[in-house]
């Protein structure tokens, strides 16, 4: 395996630190895969166009239920808080 060396400001590599260690990861590893997908010719714009194609459909999807994303736009504000029916 090589190393590189790669220079950032201060303020990209604390940000850097920040979505690492949200990750459960280390910079080292999310540069790897970024190179790891640039070298094998994934465009990360397609991942971004993947996920948003993915979002898009999930909403199509509960919206052809006849559902939505709001309490009030499943049940009546009725129905909602009746605590009898919720027993």
């Amino acid at each position: 395996m090589k190393n590189i060396t790669v220079s950032v400001d201060e303020e990209t590599y604390r940000l850097s630190r920040i979505r690492a260690a949200e990750a459960g990861t280390s910079v080292s590893a999310l540069v790897r895969g970024f190179l790891k997908e640039l070298a094998e010719g994934s465009d990360p714009e397609s991942r971004f166009d993947r996920l948003r194609r993915l979002q898009d459909e999930t909403l199509e999807a509960i919206r052809a239920r006849g559902a939505g994303l709001r309490a009030a736009d499943n049940l009546p504000r009725e129905r909602l808080y009746d605590r009898d029916a919720l027993r």
